[in-house]
């Protein structure tokens, strides 16, 4: 949702009386004396970076293939905020001056483009996993484009202006430029977050009116909830941006960033369990190794799969006609209804087999 921080640097660096009045910091870095505020620099910098590299350390640990756009988008999204609090803390403490500015500009620059569009690829490589049907086609294909068209419009121009407003000839235009810019963005971003986020409320609210088994709706609960944090959190954000606490803004983005992703990883590999995606509905993405397979809990020792008529694992796929029949939004209802009530029946299979032979092997241990 957040702009890249770039604080234009100018010739007429001042201090300020107060850090956290409007406008501190859009010149250059601090020069005020608080030494409360560069602890808390380079606190929340150090903080955003080990939140980071912790979800780099997640990621590796936790795929078993290294494919496929959520695990690309999440890694891009994590490594992104490295370089971008790198360089807002070199800038801020004014360790980078003169020709030297160049490097936390190519810093914040290039951490911002990956941190803010790849935070919305994550959500967006999952949509597939709650939508289905032609509704669910539409609604991917028309995210899609909005993260293309908003990534062109609002990455390029305030980048421009950024590079622009740090050089040496009309820095005055430019940083006008780049304040409108930088609200401009900010809200346009911050849409599209709250676009892909309001989604999957709607669709999971829609799951919970149906879904009967504990470990679904607990699931489904915490994706409503990270994603409620996910709009407040772009909602703070953007209230300081309005107000042009540039120095509180820049604080505190890359710490909301690596945490927001971190929820999104916790809770979004869970929807695996829950829903044949691949089947649903044709991926646009080659999906990472995470299949219903792999939550059968062996299913193989306690059952001959070669006496079952139908594929346990999965929802019965689609002919294309009859997928792409006009169907009302009824029907499309009762089809994420079918879906998702297959895989709960699977789960309380799943549960039945594993409970039934804990029982077998503890009469066979009395006997």
């Amino acid at each position: 949702m957040s702009g890249d921080g770039n604080i234009p640097v100018s010739s007429n660096t001042s201090s300020f009386a107060s850090w956290a009045s409007p406008g501190a910091g859009i010149t250059g870095g601090y020069d005020g004396d608080s030494q409360t505020l560069r602890i808390f620099i380079v606190f929340f910098a150090a903080l955003a970076i080990y939140n980071a590299i912790e979800l780099i350390t997640m990621v590796f640990l936790t795929f078993h293939r290294y494919r496929g756009l959520y695990f690309w988008s999440l890694l891009g999204a994590a490594i992104g905020i490295i370089p971008y609090a790198l360089g807002f803390l070199l800038k801020f403490m004014n360790f980078t001056t003169g020709n030297l500015r160049w490097l936390a500009v190519f810093l914040l620059t290039i951490g911002w483009y990956p941190m803010i569009t790849g935070q919305s690829l994550v959500l967006w490589s999952r949509l597939h996993l709650i939508v289905s049907g032609e509704r669910g086609e539409r609604i991917i294909r028309y995210t899609k484009w909005m993260i293309i068209i908003d990534a062109i419009i609002l990455h390029i121009p305030t980048t421009v202006l950024t590079f622009g407003a740090n050089g040496d000839q009309d820095t005055l235009v430019f940083e006008r430029g780049y304040n409108v810019m930088e609200k401009i963005q900010m809200i346009g971003f911050f849409l599209q977050e709250v676009t892909l986020s309001s989604i999957y409320i709607v669709e999971t609210v829609k799951i919970l009116r149906v879904s009967m088994q504990p470990g679904t709706r607990r699931t489904m609960k915490q994706l409503i909830i990270i994603n409620v944090v996910i709009i407040v959190a772009d909602l703070g954000l953007l209230g300081l941006e309005g107000a042009s606490l540039y120095i509180l803004e820049t604080l505190l983005k890359g710490v909301i960033y690596s945490i927001k992703l971190k929820l999104e990883f916790a809770i979004l590999g869970k929807l695996v369990k829950f829903v044949g995606a691949p089947k649903a509905i044709s991926s646009p993405f080659p999906s990472e190794k995470e299949s219903p397979d792999t939550n059968m809990n062996n299913v193989h020792d306690f059952v001959d799969l070669s006496r079952v008529r139908s594929d346990m694992t999965h929802a019965e796929s689609v002919p294309s006609k009859r997928r792409h029949s006009n169907r009302s939004p009824q029907s499309d209802l009762d089809y994420d209804i079918a879906r998702f009530q297959h895989f709960e029946d699977i789960e309380t299979l799943n549960e039945d087999i594993v409970s039934q032979s804990s029982r077998s092997r503890e009469t066979f241990e009395h006997e």
